[in-house]
């Protein structure tokens, strides 16, 4: 048995950039960093910052570009994958990334908003219509 499971909560550190393959399909790129805070041996607390690269491809991937901004704070679930290529300079390069098969937004940054106790799978999300003169996205506005 085979198990490949990435589940991280941090706060996006830029705006998501969306792409489309020549195929057609949309793929949604961004980082997320997660912060481990720890008191070390001689009673100072330390704190390191991870970041991760997340992807996500066709509607999870346009639902994160339409509602996810940088200082998010987001729940992701997915696989690892690493790829490699080669640079211009002829070395082989690799880059780790999350492939998101879920996301589920938390709050904003510096929002006093808490999750809601079940939250929705952004499976489950339907898409609302663009209200016109809106320039925000309120928490209590977006459907799950």
């Amino acid at each position: 048995m085979n198990l490949n499971k990435a589940m991280i909560i941090g706060n996006l550190t830029r705006e998501p950039e969306t792409r489309t393959t020549p195929s057609g399909q949309s793929v949604t790129t961004f980082a997320v960093a997660t912060n481990l805070i720890w008191t070390d041996a001689s009673g100072n607390k330390q704190k390191k910052a991870e970041y991760h690269n997340i992807v996500a491809w066709r509607k999870l991937g346009e639902i994160c570009a339409q509602y996810l901004h940088k200082g998010d704070k987001v729940y992701i679930e997915g696989r690892l994958q690493t790829r490699d290529w080669e640079g211009q300079d002829g070395v082989k390069r690799y880059r780790t990334e999350i492939i998101a098969e879920n996301m589920i937004m938390l709050g904003t940054k510096g929002a006093a908003t808490a999750p809601s106790s079940s939250p929705a799978s952004v499976d489950e999300f339907s898409q609302p219509e663009a209200a016109a003169g809106v320039e925000e996205i309120q928490i209590e506005d977006i459907p799950f």
